[in-house]
């Protein structure tokens, strides 16, 4: 059985659920797994934090290796006081020194406004309590996700802090002067 990320839709509807295929694919993978003997601190010392997107394959992308750095993903890749929380982890518990930040183009967040959150309150009558995160300007929003790395009293290492775009349509990072 396929895990392909373009499933037919009869697939879906009459056949296992997604989460079964990818349990399926799971017992697969762990049949010829074999423990890699790793700590749980990453090799190369930074945390990425990224959006969830789907097109944006990190591992390729950056050319990384499982057990080089820690992955932190939500939507936009902003940073929020979750990330943080996880950033400090990072650092504090688990060695890491850099932190990467990696937005990209044509982003969903880019689409929203804070208006959303107004939507959901009226759709189930409670407001959520964390923002939308919505922008205009995606190098500006690296910006203030790298200002908010760079300022947090939570985080030991906030020198080696470097924010890029990704390119949807070429795959190719661009850094933003965090000025």
């Amino acid at each position: 059985m396929s895990t392909s990320a373009h499933p037919s839709a009869d697939v879906i509807s009459t056949g296992p659920t997604v989460t079964d295929r990818l349990v399926e694919a799971n017992a697969r993978y762990a049949s010829d797994f074999t423990d890699p003997g790793m700590d749980a601190r990453p090799v190369l010392r930074v945390a990425v934090v990224a959006c969830m997107d789907a097109r944006l394959d990190l591992h390729a992308a950056l050319g990384l290796e499982l057990g080089d750095c820690h992955t932190i993903r939500n939507a936009g890749g902003v940073v929020t006081d979750d990330v943080i929380r996880s950033l400090t982890i990072s650092q504090r518990a688990l060695g890491t020194r850099s932190v990467m930040l990696v937005h990209h183009t044509n982003c969903g967040l880019e689409s929203l406004t804070e208006d959303f959150r107004h939507e959901l309150e009226d759709e189930v009558g409670q407001r959520p309590a964390w923002a939308v995160e919505a922008f205009r300007d995606v190098d500006q929003d690296v910006r203030q996700s790298m200002q908010r790395v760079r300022t947090s009293p939570f985080l030991l290492h906030s020198d080696d802090v470097r924010g890029f775009v990704f390119d949807v349509t070429t795959g190719l990072l661009r850094e933003i002067d965090p000025a």
